[in-house]
């Protein structure tokens, strides 16, 4: 650990503020205009018969341009980042909105385009586009584009090719600019967060004489540690850097509840919390809804409710996060009338419901085997028009599938393409899986057509299920459309991992 730590005492660490939100967070909706107009061009955009019509003659068709601003670009490019949408799309509309005069592009639309392609894998593209706009946007080149990439090329590729395109950015994308210790700070916290802490120790030792570490840089470690998910390593590294002139702040202290409470020690998190407070670090609301979550990991509902009540008395104000956790925590004591309760009292209260909030409700209701519970706050859902995110559509395609429920999965799938929304890849094979188990082949088909007509890969699994299926009840001519398409697919789209049929990597769920 002390040679982790071989920095010298002399290093001044700079106490920065925190913010609750993620330190590199993505689309916040904004709107000047209807939500009906970002929903409309969202799903041209996703039904556009990829790689057979180009884009942009159909978006000079049905989009004003009058309309394209720079709040209007971002929210259809969030929308296409919820919908998983395929990234060469995305990337075109981006380069769309770029040529029209009156559009000032920002930093969001670029980063969450990057975001697109990257997490697509589409790691060529992404570097033109980079490329491309250190030429004609600098500007726009941020610390979040930089991460988006560098955690992205963490998450997929080598230790050597992080590095390497850590190199690449200082070198050939952010010319003119002088790395320093927020850059240093971007790439650990891409080993941090998505790979093992070891590599993000290794290159702190190998880089930390060049940059300087600050308080950040202590924080994004302790990181590292916290989801390495060694807590006596994160706090002999925690008492090492205290010792060497670190002061704490309140995200130190969140980090460090964060990891007592996931493991179940809520009575270390309590201990912890009182440290905080002793040393005049005034409980962030992160603070807060960490220890609610934490005292429902262990099952002490009454403690869990004096937290959320004591949110106000610290003059905080509960938002969202903090009413899920207490969902979280009355559903893990079988306490879900009275969760359900405060689902309402969200509603009464104006604070809105997220997906973490359906998600959890929905598992609550799944685990007491509530099917009628589950399809009534399914009906509600789509009352409101909400979409749900990945994890919650692949959790209901499958709840519908296995209990019989079939109409719902098929009526839900065209929920989401009719909202302009990709539905995940996984779905699709639960959905195809249900109806060919049950002889409904032409309805497995048109599923399977519209999904590569969005520009995304069958998986093995669901093309050869498909093949068997068709072949059986003699439409071949079905099979043989669907492989036109795949062809043509594989002609654009960047060669996937394994089988020609393999996920692309569109299909991790994030």
């Amino acid at each position: 650990m002390l040679t982790f730590l071989a920095f010298g005492k002399s290093n001044q660490l700079f106490q920065i503020p925190y913010k609750r939100s993620p330190l590199f967070s993505f689309f916040v909706y904004k709107s000047s205009y209807t939500v009906f107009e970002v929903e409309r061009i969202t799903k041209i955009i996703n039904d556009n018969r990829f790689p057979d019509e180009p884009l942009q003659p159909t978006l000079l068709k049905h989009l004003s341009m009058t309309v394209l601003s720079t709040a209007f670009v971002e929210n259809v490019l969030g929308r296409l980042f919820a919908a998983h949408s395929n990234g060469l799309k995305a990337l075109e509309f981006f380069k769309f909105s770029l040529h029209n005069s009156h559009f000032t592009p920002s930093s969001f639309a670029f980063e969450m385009t990057l975001h697109i392609l990257t997490r697509m894998r589409y790691f060529e593209k992404a570097w033109e586009l980079m490329m491309e706009i250190g030429k004609t946007h600098s500007s726009l080149l941020t610390h979040k584009s930089m991460s988006i990439m560098l955690s992205k090329i963490a998450k997929f590729q080598s230790y050597e090719d992080t590095l390497e395109a850590f190199e690449k950015m200082e070198k050939v994308v952010f010319v003119g600019k002088t790395f320093g210790t927020e850059e240093f700070n971007v790439l650990l916290r891409a080993f941090c967060t998505q790979r093992d802490v070891k590599e993000a120790r290794s290159v702190f030792l190998k880089m930390h004489d060049r940059f300087n570490p600050n308080a950040k840089t202590m924080n994004i470690l302790l990181l590292g540690f916290k989801e390495s998910r060694d807590i006596t390593a994160m706090e002999l590294f925690y008492h090492e850097i205290v010792r060497r002139g670190f002061k704490p702040t309140a995200l130190t202290y969140n980090i460090r509840i964060d990891a007592y409470c996931k493991k179940g020690y809520f009575g270390d998190g309590l201990r912890i919390f009182e440290e905080m407070e002793q040393a005049n670090c005034m409980p962030t609301l992160e603070t807060m809804t960490t220890l609610i979550h934490g005292a429902g990991v262990s099952r002490n509902i009454i403690k869990a409710r004096q937290l959320f009540n004591e949110i106000c008395r610290r003059k905080l104000h509960p938002d969202t996060g903090a009413y899920n956790a207490l969902i979280s925590s009355l559903i893990r004591c079988r306490e879900m009338k009275s969760a359900m309760r405060l689902m309402d009292e969200m509603e009464e209260k104006c604070i809105g419901h997220d997906s973490v909030t359906y998600h959890t409700i929905f598992l609550g209701l799944m685990k007491q085997n509530d099917i009628e519970g589950v399809c009534e706050l399914y009906g509600k859902m789509i009352e409101r028009n909400f979409v749900p995110k990945t994890r919650t559509v692949v959790m209901l395609m499958k709840f519908f599938c296995v209990n019989s429920r079939i109409d719902l999965g098929l009526g839900f799938w065209q929920y989401l393409l009719e909202k302009g929304y990709c539905p995940h890849g996984h779905a699709l094979d639960l959905l195809v899986t249900g109806l060919c188990s049950r002889g409904r082949s032409q309805e497995a088909f048109e599923c399977s057509k519209q999904y590569l007509e969005t520009g995304m890969r069958l998986s093995e699994a669901v093309y050869r299920m498909l093949e068997r299926v068709l072949l059986k009840s003699n439409k071949a001519d079905k099979l043989g459309e669907l492989n036109q398409m795949i062809e043509k697919l594989q002609s654009v789209l960047p060669p996937s991992k394994g089988h020609a049929f393999a996920y692309s990597c569109s299909t991790a769920i994030e």
